[in-house]
C-alpha cells in the first residue's frame, strides 16, 4: 500500500503542473462566456434585423455594420432596418459602409429616429445610398459638405485657378454659383469629389440629386417633411412597425436584382453591438489611442533602461500595439507623428545626455505640437483633446525638469571618489620624507607619496598628482591656503 501511495503522488504533483493557473483558466472563461453572449437569435427569411446607430461614424461602426450585413445575407434576412443619429464621421468609413450596402443583396432600410434625431453630413450619404429611406417627425438631414483634412494654405496659384474656368470657380452653365468662391484649389477639388459620389448615389436610388448637390456645396439642412416633398427620402414613419406597413410591396434593387418587399408585421431581431466592437469603439477613441501609445512608449523605454522588470515591457509592447492598431483605423497627420518622434527622441536624449532642459524643454513642445496635430479629421469626435494633450505634456515637461535639476544638483556636487576626487583632497604627512618620499594619510587611507620639499611629519599637504598608486604632493603653505581649515572643513 504504501509503494501504491509513492507512485501516485509524483503523478498527481505533475498532472497539476500541466493544468493552467487559475488566472489563466478564468480569463479564458470569462472570454468563453462573452463570445456565447454576443451569439444571437437565428433570423431567416421571416424575421428582419434592427441595428443602431448613434454617435459619430467611424472604424467601429463599419465593424459593426459590415459584419451584421454578412450575417444577415448568410442567414437570410428579410430586411435590415438600421436606426440612426448622428452628426456624420469619417470619411473612410461612410464609404466603407455605402459599399456594404450597394453591395448587399439583402435590402438596407435606413430610419432617423428618434424626434430630435439627424443625418447630417456623412448620414446624409448613407440616406442616398439606402435601398429605402425614412425619417421620423422631427428629425433632419443634410450639411454634407466635406471637412478639408490636413489642406495647405492657398498659395496665389490656388486663387488665380479659381478665376479659370466655370468647373473650377464653381459657376454652372447658367451663371449661378454652385460652390464657395475662395476656396482653395483642394477645396473645390474635395467638394466636387463629393458632389460627384452624392449625385451618382442619388441617381442609382432614384431620388433628388439636385438637392443633394446642394447640401454638399452650400451645407443646406431640411427636416422630414421637407425631405419628403422633395423626394430625398421614401417615407416618414412614426415608428419601426409604421416603416414596415408603409414599404411592403415596394420593389427595390439590390446587387442581385429586383425583390419585392414583404414587411407588414415582419418580426425584427435587434442586433446590439457586442464586446468585439465595444472593444474598438474604445481604443478608436484618439485620447485613449493616444494615452495607450504613451504608456507603450514609456513602458519599453522603462524596460530598456532597466533591464528584467518585464512587466513594463509586456504592458507597454502590448499598449503600443493596440494604439498602432487604432491609429491605421485613423486619419493621421504624419507631419504630427514626426514631432511627436523628435520630441520623444529629445526627452530620452535629455535623460541620457543631460542638457540642463534644453533638449528636454524642445522634446515637450515638439511633442505636445505633434499631439494636436496627430489626428486629422476635422471632426470633434475624432480629434485628440486639447485638456489631454496639455495634462500629457505638463506631467512630461514636469519629469523633464526633475531630470535637469538632479543634473544640474549632481554637475555642482563635489567629487566624492576616484581620481578626481584624491587630486582636491588634503592630505597629512604620516612620516618624515626621506628622499622626498614618504607616507601620507589621505580620507583615512595611508598613501605611498613624494614631494619635491622637505617634509615633517604632521605636516598639512596637499595632492597635486598621481602616479599610479603614488601621490605627489607639496605642502600648502605654499599656496596660501589655510590647512586648518581645510581639515576642519573635510
Amino acid at each position: 500500500m504504501s509503494m501504491n501511495r509513492t507512485l501516485r503522488t509524483p503523478f498527481r504533483s505533475q498532472a497539476r503542473r500541466h493544468f493552467l493557473p487559475r488566472p489563466i483558466l478564468f480569463v479564458l472563461l470569462l472570454l468563453l462566456g462573452l463570445g456565447l453572449s454576443s451569439s444571437h437569435a437565428e433570423i431567416d427569411g421571416e424575421h428582419g434585423m434592427l441595428l443602431r446607430v448613434d454617435g459619430a461614424i467611424g472604424p467601429a461602426t463599419v465593424d459593426y455594420l459590415s459584419r451584421n450585413f454578412d450575417r444577415a445575407r448568410d442567414e437570410g434576412a428579410a430586411v435590415i432596418i438600421l436606426e440612426l443619429d448622428t452628426p456624420g464621421g469619417l470619411d473612410a468609413s461612410m464609404r466603407d459602409i455605402i459599399r456594404s450596402i450597394v453591395t448587399s443583396s439583402t435590402p438596407v432600410a435606413i430610419y432617423v429616429t428618434p424626434a430630435g434625431a439627424r443625418a447630417t453630413s456623412a448620414g446624409t450619404y448613407m440616406m442616398y445610398g439606402a435601398h429605402v429611406a425614412a425619417m421620423a417627425p422631427g428629425t433632419n438631414l443634410g450639411a454634407a459638405t466635406p471637412v478639408q483634412m490636413g489642406g495647405m494654405p492657398e498659395s496665389p496659384d490656388d486663387e488665380a485657378d479659381g478665376d479659370n474656368g466655370n468647373a473650377e470657380n464653381g459657376d454652372d452653365e447658367n451663371g449661378d454659383s454652385a460652390a464657395p468662391r475662395g476656396g482653395s484649389a483642394m477645396e473645390r477639388k474635395m467638394i466636387n469629389d463629393a458632389v460627384a459620389y452624392i449625385r451618382s448615389l442619388a441617381e442609382l436610388r432614384d431620388r433628388n440629386a439636385d438637392w443633394a448637390e446642394k447640401a454638399v456645396r452650400e451645407a443646406v439642412s431640411i427636416g422630414s417633411r421637407e425631405a419628403l416633398d422633395l423626394e430625398v427620402i421614401d417615407y416618414i414613419a412614426e415608428d419601426v412597425e409604421d416603416l414596415l406597413a408603409q414599404m411592403d410591396g415596394r420593389e427595390v434593387k439590390v446587387a442581385g436584382g429586383t425583390l419585392t418587399l414583404q414587411t407588414e408585421g415582419l418580426e425584427l431581431v435587434r442586433v446590439e453591438p457586442d464586446w468585439r466592437n465595444e472593444f474598438l469603439a474604445i481604443i478608436t477613441n484618439p485620447n485613449v489611442a493616444y494615452i495607450l501609445m504613451l504608456i507603450g512608449i514609456y513602458g519599453i523605454i522603462f524596460e530598456l533602461a532597466n533591464p528584467g522588470s518585464i512587466v513594463p515591457g509586456v504592458l507597454g509592447g502590448i499598449a503600443l500595439l493596440t494604439a498602432l492598431f487604432a491609429f491605421q483605423a485613423l486619419p493621421i497627420n504624419y507631419a504630427g507623428a514626426a514631432l511627436m518622434a523628435l520630441g520623444i527622441a529629445f526627452m530620452i536624449a535629455e535623460a541620457f545626455m543631460p542638457s540642463f532642459g534644453v533638449l528636454g524643454i524642445g522634446g515637450v513642445v515638439a511633442f505636445a505640437l505633434g499631439s494636436l496635430l496627430l489626428v486629422d479629421s476635422g471632426i470633434e469626435a475624432y480629434e485628440i483633446s486639447f485638456t489631454v494633450v496639455m495634462a500629457v505634456s505638463l506631467s512630461t515637461a514636469l519629469v523633464v525638469i526633475g531630470i535637469a535639476t538632479m543634473a544640474l544638483r549632481a554637475h555642482r556636487r563635489r567629487i566624492a571618489s576616484g581620481r578626481e576626487q584624491l587630486l582636491s583632497s588634503t592630505a597629512i604627512a604620516a612620516s618624515d620624507f626621506i628622499d622626498g618620499r614618504g607616507r601620507v594619510r589621505v580620507e583615512g587611507e595611508l598613501w605611498n607619496a613624494h614631494a619635491a620639499a622637505s617634509i615633517r611629519r604632521g605636516d598639512h599637504l596637499r595632492v597635486t598628482a598621481m602616479h599610479g598608486l603614488e601621490l605627489e604632493v607639496e605642502p600648502m603653505s605654499k599656496t596660501g591656503d589655510d590647512p586648518q581649515g581645510q581639515v576642519r572643513s573635510r
